[in-house]
């Protein structure tokens, strides 16, 4: 009954229908087709709540290619489901820093951000080691200066050998430095 509301032509309906499928874990993927083509911004809202509310990897799994929509809402809030679902998330993190999209890269660094997960750092730290884009890197400076510590120090200073003529990557490479060691009362 539940999912014949989520596709049901009344608004209020579909929206209710949404909410209350989110106690059931096996909706994830009905809740996700949904979303893909849903207009309605409230039932869009009570479909990424439910999903965060199911939490399961199979809930991420339908979540993650929201990060490739043309539709930013859809994008953003894929980005804060994500961020509250640390465990779930973290076995697709490493595919998600290493996808051929560089902007899905940076969304994966965008869902770092919040994600209360013990490898953050050591994800943040493998990108700015290994990606190949500046913006993707810079991303990961921003986001390791406020959660790094010294011992990413060297990390960091190897961006500035990556991109040498980066004249903004450089200035995220000075700031994470600078960041990083005033956390740690090192810098005058």
């Amino acid at each position: 009954m539940l999912l014949l509301g989520l596709t049901d032509s009344d608004v209020e309906l579909r929206r209710m229908s949404a909410k209350d499928l989110g106690h059931y874990p096996e909706a994830a993927e009905d809740l996700a087709n949904q979303l893909a083509h849903e207009e309605n911004a409230g039932v869009c809202e009570s479909i990424f709540n439910s999903l965060g509310r199911i939490g399961t990897e199979e809930a991420v799994h339908v979540l993650l290619p929201f990060l490739r929509s043309d539709r930013a809402f859809l994008r953003n809030a894929a980005i804060e489901v994500l961020r509250g679902l640390p465990q779930s998330v973290a076995p697709a993190m490493e595919n998600l820093i290493h996808d051929p999209d560089p902007d899905v890269r940076i969304f994966a660094v965008n869902v770092l951000e919040s994600l209360r997960h013990p490898k953050v750092v050591e994800w943040l730290v493998e990108v700015i080691e290994n990606d190949m884009h500046i913006n993707v890197c810079a991303t990961a400076l921003d986001l390791l200066a406020e959660v790094g510590d010294e011992s990413c120090l060297s990390a960091v200073e190897v961006a500035t050998d990556r991109f040498p003529n980066e004249p903004y990557l450089q200035f995220a490479v000075n700031m994470a430095i600078h960041r990083i060691t005033e956390g740690k009362g090192a810098i005058q």
